[in-house]
């Protein structure tokens, strides 16, 4: 079983990754900074779930290719 994760922490990260790409790596705690740094985000677990979202979809994407 996965974690189920909101469509906006998706919706949030998938942006995020598209438009800063290279600010993003598959280490959750540099990603955890980067979030902190481009967004406004409102709460440390709101951030903390965004970042991980990151994480998880970088390291699924590159076993994929």
């Amino acid at each position: 079983m996965g974690n189920i994760r909101p469509t906006f922490i998706k919706r949030t990260a998938i942006e995020m990754l598209k438009r800063y790409p290279e600010h993003f790596t598959d280490d959750f705690e540099h990603n955890k900074e980067s979030v902190n740094r481009i967004a406004d985000v409102s709460s440390i677990s709101l951030r903390n779930k965004v970042a991980g979202y990151i994480t998880r979809y970088r390291q699924v994407l590159l076993t994929r290719v």
